[in-house]
């Protein structure tokens, strides 16, 4: 099932995507509306971190096309955060929790320009959010992982995008952390920001996104999840993997439940 959208933020057409020959992507075509908060879903080995890449122009497509803003990437970049898996970032590199939130404000400075007084304001506001404002003088090595996770998402926030992509925010995280994450998350689309997010986990998906992308190198539904999360969609992106993970009907009677609202 896949559900096209009217004036969407984000449209995919066709993507291939390969790696020595071998498509790890294959034909997503979709339509992503704007203001959501937005899942992809898929077992290990999916493409889901892929996808993120490739609308991203971090890995090169073998075919197909990306339109942001109904626009090309080089021409709306500043309008698009991105926060990579933690994994894939150096958490060595020499540099305080306020430097790190502070990257996000320059895409806006210029080339020539440094951050001053407002970008530092910026910094700190976005570190208040995620409830670091007390390590600003912190190395971003002597931080817990979820405590790294909190700062990059800072970052993100610094460089006041309109569309969000977060490659697995969740993870190594606490059931604090996450909560206070996706807390933090459902703000900014109430604000009018859009989000997607690469997230592994079934049954916290049900509870924390409106709109879901069930990927398995190829795509295999995207919709709100009221309309997507059926147990045919379900086992035909998990397989068997499916009855490992969890129960199906867990699954389903979770769709309608707003954590928020508990």
């Amino acid at each position: 099932m896949i559900i096209n959208v009217e004036s969407p933020i984000l449209e995919i057409h066709d993507l291939t995507v390969s790696y020595d020959q071998t498509p790890v992507l294959w034909n997503v075509d979709l339509s992503l509306p704007m203001g959501k908060l937005i899942g992809i879903l898929g077992p290990n080995g999916a493409g889901k971190s892929t996808l993120i890449k490739a609308i991203m122009g971090l890995v090169p497509s073998t075919a197909g096309h990306v339109k942001l803003f109904d626009r090309e990437l080089k021409e709306v970049r500043s309008r698009i955060s991105y926060v990579p898996q933690r994994e894939s970032v150096d958490w060595n590199f020499p540099a305080s929790v306020l430097d790190v939130v502070m990257m996000g404000t320059y895409g806006k400075l210029g080339l020539f320009r440094r951050p001053g007084k407002k970008e530092k304001n910026i910094a700190m506001e976005c570190l208040e959010k995620v409830g670091m404002q007390s390590f600003v003088g912190r190395q971003i090595s002597e931080l817990s992982g979820g405590q790294q996770q909190r700062v990059f998402i800072a970052r993100a926030l610094a460089q006041e995008a309109d569309l969000y992509l977060m490659d697995e925010p969740f993870a190594g995280v606490d059931m604090a952390t996450e909560t206070a994450i996706f807390q933090l998350l459902r703000e900014m689309t109430t604000a009018g920001k859009t989000v997607v997010v690469v997230h592994h986990d079934i049954h916290s998906a049900m509870n924390y996104f409106d709109w879901i992308i069930m990927l398995n190198l190829h795509l295999v539904a995207s919709g709100p999840k009221t309309d997507v999360v059926t147990e045919e969609l379900l086992r035909k992106t998990y397989g068997g993997k499916l009855n490992l993970l969890t129960k199906v009907s867990d699954i389903i009677r979770q769709k309608d439940f707003n954590p928020l609202k508990s």
